[in-house]
């Protein structure tokens, strides 16, 4: 049996409380299996952490992180904890940079069945992956941010070769995969403002350069403003996108609506020697510790990972349980007899993470 080292950070507010749950059924998941184990160690880190130690994201944690063979992260961060700049404690998009995490993955996906805002005939088809580069772009750390007296403030948006080159190549090789498991068309769409920024217009130029080694996947450039628009009148048509760090915060978050919450919503953002596991919600501290946190996102996230470990991998269960958790999620949603309020219903979280073993369990057998 293999064992995989995996770090955990329970996070900020209603972190905690889906984390818990995520690594018992992950347990409760590897039981199952006689192929691999999962051995979790918590790492401290947060807005917490900050407001009592001075630090959000200890060296220490990070040393530790970088032993692991993946990284489970919760939602991080506080209104009320801020640094001395006035900009809010977020120790996740730290860890990214720590860790040169630059393809950050946000599926957007539908299920027969499920009730969603977008009212169609074919919103079971939506299946699409948004990749958005997680180092640069108006995030990174390198770009200069200036604030003149109190009458004009200023950023610097970074786009580096080296990291779209990367960027571009692990998205269309994302999109090869979905097309040999029948999951997409094998499509990538560049979604950039290349036609008013020199720094994007650099970014798509690079875009179409490595689109040159992978003939065999179909390309699109679209800017970001018609994306928006299209992915609300007809996501259903799109594989894989990416862009630019910001506009992909903001799309993946209209991605989330399209499924229908962000507690849905799953992320990874993935380098080349390590990967985080997150959701991509925030903290939601006015319902912290009153166990009405949907731990759908978290749990997808969870899944995420073991298709991630899979890839590395000859242990073929890792896939297989990936996507049977995955499928599990999916079930209580189509179910819809443990549903947390954000969906409608009155299940709280412990409930919801009970329904989705239980559907992993019956999909097993």
């Amino acid at each position: 049996m293999t064992t995989f080292k995996i770090a955990v950070f329970d996070g900020d507010g209603i972190g905690p409380e889906i984390m818990a749950p995520t690594v018992e059924l992950l347990r409760k998941i590897c039981a199952l299996s006689d192929a691999f184990d999962l051995e979790f160690t918590s790492l401290p880190a947060g807005a917490g952490h900050y407001r009592d130690h001075g630090v959000a994201l200890p060296p220490a944690s990070i040393a530790a992180a970088r032993t692991c063979d993946a990284i489970l992260l919760s939602a991080m961060g506080l209104p009320d904890v801020r640094y001395p700049d006035g900009t809010e404690c977020v120790p996740q998009i730290e860890l990214r940079m720590e860790l040169d995490l630059y393809a950050g993955v946000r599926p957007v996906f539908v299920q027969p069945g499920q009730d969603v805002p977008l009212k169609s005939e074919r919103v079971s088809e939506i299946d699409f992956v948004l990749v958005r580069e997680s180092i640069e772009g108006l995030f990174a750390p390198s770009g200069a941010s200036e604030q003149i007296g109190d009458t004009e403030a200023r950023e610097t948006m970074v786009i580096t070769r080296d990291v779209s080159e990367k960027l571009f190549d692990f998205a269309f090789k994302l999109a090869q995969r979905r097309k040999e498991t029948g999951r997409g068309i094998g499509r990538v769409t560049c979604v950039d403002k290349a036609n008013v920024f020199p720094a994007l217009a650099f970014f798509r130029k690079i875009f179409n350069e490595r689109a040159a080694n992978f003939p065999d996947i179909e390309t699109q450039t679209a800017y970001v403003d018609a994306m928006a628009l299209w992915m609300v009148q007809r996501p259903w048509e799109f594989d894989v996108l990416v862009t630019e760090n910001m506009f992909g915060d903001i799309l993946s978050d209209l991605g989330a609506g399209i499924m229908g919450s962000l507690g849905l919503a799953p992320s990874a953002d993935i380098g080349d020697d390590h990967a985080v596991f997150q959701p991509c919600h925030g903290t939601a501290p006015d319902i912290a510790g009153k166990g009405l946190a949907n731990p759908m996102a978290m749990i997808l996230s969870a899944a995420m990972m073991l298709e991630w470990l899979a890839q590395s991998s000859p242990i073929t269960e890792l896939q297989d349980f990936g996507e049977t958790l995955r499928r599990a999620v999916s079930d209580v949603l189509v179910a819809q007899e443990h549903l947390t309020a954000d969906l409608g219903g009155t299940a709280n979280t412990d409930q919801v993470a009970d329904a989705v073993l239980a559907a992993f369990r019956a999909r097993l057998s």
